[in-house]
């Protein structure tokens, strides 16, 4: 299935376009691609919204002004509709200090509802009786990738062509069923939800399977290692898998190799890794 119309807004007369159309409508669709894959934050990558006519794709990597969106957010008289789109909202807020009212999660709306399938490709075909799959693959696609293929453009815009429609949908079987009460407050909870920063469970590495079979060195060593490897993602927005593997780390913690070139012949580490954190790594299995 293909999308509808929409606009890659890449200039201020496109923004001011964008501006227009959003701002006369009264209710809106919301969308976001970010990476929470490989980065210890979540990257915001693109952003979409459609007015009801229009899909408009806004770029955070570029450094067009979108501002004006904040005054949409939290203008009461537009509805905002989204897709369990409480992790947008709390990216869009640390992002850029964006507060917002008047949401309408028809995730949420639809489990009121007590619907069993809840997935947005669930409720399209239902309400719709459309053909809507989306394609994994593109779900972690790099999205911070320029330019993006029509492909990654396609698939961020085609969920927004039906969030209007759904919203229309849900709120009258709401309103029908006695629960437009509930939702609203439902709602306004998603509208408050604040963005907050990953934190370290001291105990963690406990958990990581083969620990308890290590000698007490060895488990000492995989303690110190998980926390310089927390430390290490946190510092460099990486995921924490990038930098080091469960497995690796029980690795190097069992063969305790006393140089940079050994992480790589006694405990299997690859090149990269041991020429990028090899330093760290032995500092912090020494408790430097």
């Amino acid at each position: 299935m293909k999308a509808g119309k929409w606009t890659w807004v890449d200039s201020p007369a496109k923004r001011d376009e964008a501006a227009q159309d959003i701002g006369r409508a009264s209710v809106i669709g919301m969308d976001t691609e970010y990476d929470s894959f490989r980065y210890f934050r979540e990257r915001l990558c693109l952003l979409q919204v459609n007015s009801g006519e229009r899909s408009y794709v806004f770029d955070p990597i570029s450094n067009l002004d979108f501002s004006f969106l904040g005054g949409i957010f939290f203008n009461p008289a537009q509805v905002k509709v989204i897709h369990a789109g409480d992790n947008d909202i709390r990216i869009l807020k640390r992002d850029y200090g964006f507060s917002f009212r008047n949401v309408f999660d028809t995730h949420r709306a639809a489990a009121l509802l007590g619907r069993k399938e809840l997935s947005l490709a669930a409720l399209i075909r239902h309400y719709f009786h459309a053909d809507f799959e989306k394609q994994k693959k593109l779900q972690r696609s790099r999205w911070e990738n320029r330019p993006l293929t029509e492909e990654q453009l396609q698939y961020a815009v085609q969920d927004t062509f039906f969030l209007i429609g759904l919203y229309e949908k849900l709120r009258e079987e709401l309103e029908q069923a006695g629960l437009l009460a509930a939702a609203t407050a439902a709602f306004a909870e998603i509208a408050a939800v604040c963005w907050h920063e990953k934190s370290m469970n001291n105990q963690g590495h406990r958990h990581i399977p083969g620990y308890q079979d290590l000698s007490p060195a060895a488990k000492e060593r995989v303690k110190r290692l998980y926390r310089w490897r927390f430390q290490k993602a946190k510092e460099s927005n990486r995921a924490i898998f990038m930098i080091c593997s469960d497995q690796e780390l029980l690795k190097i913690a069992q063969t305790a190799p006393p140089t940079t070139d050994a992480l790589v012949t006694i405990a299997g580490l690859s090149q990269n890794k041991a020429q990028r954190y090899g330093s760290e790594m032995l500092a912090a299995l020494a408790g430097r």
